[in-house]
């Protein structure tokens, strides 16, 4: 069965169990839209550097309910943060009964228990907002799928002293899966939080994650979000971050791509009130035959606002990244201060990087720039450790760690800011 028949049936199946509510009209609207637009091919203009035909023309399982893993495949994922909360989703369903939330200053939910919960106005208000800066078919297909999702509501006036570690486990052990991941949070007013996901697999199996995340921050919060792409070549991953800083708030946003086969991330950062402040950093570290394309949007609708991003990528081997940014400022956001940087290293002559970094700017009284580098290593630097008895391939590896240390350092989690230290060291085989 193709993938196409499989989400149509197990669309039906879905809406038999989950019933209508506020959920089923989201997914009935949102199937019609994927019923037209289908999977982006690259002649979207969006879609240019990235093909999803091969990944979906094979066969996948599509999960509606998850199956429990043992606890040792559980601590093999687990961070050493003991005091964080912890949320578990399997093959792209959030197991609330995995989950450990430790903290007072924290509401966690099923998505469909939120939606007939008090919390139902912000489901109404929040849910759903990425489909109008994602307009293509495969924001539209996890919509329809909405269900067994997650969602969280930080309170107002807390500080959630320890982060939250969302762990997104794909089983790929038997079968080819694919998943697709919910999650909605709310963060309240005057309230704070560090927000961290984390993707893994176990198998040698095939897997397709279509994965959502939508974020509302309200007046005077702040926050942390961090998302680490750490599975196999095996594994391919569509993912959309969306955040709504709906009040003045301070945003600080962090991707990092390790491993993975075809990967694609959008993430929207929209400043919709006068004097927010938002911050994006990407590093994409990757090498034999990993596809990653990075797509953002910071839409500055309000005055006042300042917001920088900066984007690294290390590209080795067969492998390509694609970086695509957008800084749209409206009539409106007179005043906006918006930066955009994205610099580039190959490390072999078949790596590819494709970099569009673009402005929109609709307003008169504003100061933006944005900008890109593809290049080698630098020889000079190169020269100067090797004079001093260092080794070439070690040589190279400290350049390379020191080119990454302006992203990993915006990793304020110690024990994530570890993870990625040893996984970055690992590669670069820094202590041979």
């Amino acid at each position: 069965m193709s993938l196409t028949e499989t989400i149509q049936s197990k669309y039906k199946e879905l809406n038999a169990i989950a019933g209508n509510g506020l959920l089923g009209s989201v997914r009935a609207k949102a199937i019609e839209v994927f019923n037209t637009s289908g999977i982006p091919t690259s002649r979207n203009e969006e879609w240019k550097y990235t093909r999803l035909a091969p990944i979906t023309n094979k066969n996948f399982e599509l999960n509606i309910a998850a199956a429990l893993p043992s606890k040792e495949t559980l601590d093999s994922i687990r961070l050493h943060a003991d005091a964080a909360a912890e949320l578990f989703f399997v093959n792209g369903v959030f197991v609330k009964e995995l989950s450990k939330i430790n903290s007072e200053s924290l509401v966690v939910l099923n998505l469909h228990e939120a939606a007939e919960s008090e919390y139902k106005n912000y489901v109404q208000l929040h849910l759903n907002q990425s489909s109008k800066y994602n307009k293509d078919g495969m924001n539209a297909l996890n919509a329809a799928f909405v269900a067994n999702g997650l969602f969280v509501v930080v309170k107002k006036n807390k500080v959630v002293e320890n982060p939250v570690f969302v762990y997104h486990l794909t089983d790929t052990t038997s079968d080819n899966h694919f998943v697709q991941p919910r999650s909605l949070m709310v963060v309240e007013e005057n309230a704070q939080v560090q927000v961290a996901e984390l993707y893994k697999n176990n198998g040698s199996q095939e897997s397709f994650t279509n994965e959502v995340f939508e974020i509302a921050v309200r007046e005077n919060a702040r926050l942390e979000y961090y998302k680490v792409q750490d599975e196999d070549e095996n594994c391919h991953h569509v993912g959309t971050t969306h955040i709504q800083q709906v009040g003045k708030c301070f945003t600080h946003c962090v991707t990092v791509t390790l491993n993975g086969g075809t990967v694609r991330n959008n993430i929207n950062m929209i400043l919709e009130a006068p004097n927010n402040e938002g911050h994006l950093y990407g590093l994409y570290m990757v090498k034999g035959n990993t596809h990653v394309d990075n797509h953002s949007i910071v839409d500055n609708i309000q005055p006042n606002c300042f917001s920088n991003e900066f984007y690294k990528g290390i590209i080795d081997g067969r492998a390509t990244g694609v970086f695509n940014g957008k800084i749209f400022v409206r009539q409106d956001a007179q005043k906006t201060n918006a930066y955009q940087s994205n610099k580039n290293v190959l490390m072999s002559d078949t790596a590819t990087v494709n970099t569009k970094p673009q402005l929109e700017i609709f307003a008169d009284d504003v100061k933006c720039s944005h900008g890109c580098t593809v290049g080698r290593l630098d020889d000079e630097a190169l020269f100067y450790l090797r004079a001093r008895g260092i080794g070439e391939k070690k040589a190279k590896a400290l350049l390379l760690h020191a080119f990454a240390a302006d992203i990993l350092e915006q990793v304020k989690p110690a024990a994530l800011r570890s993870y990625l230290e040893n996984k970055i060291d690992e590669r670069l085989n820094i202590d041979e």
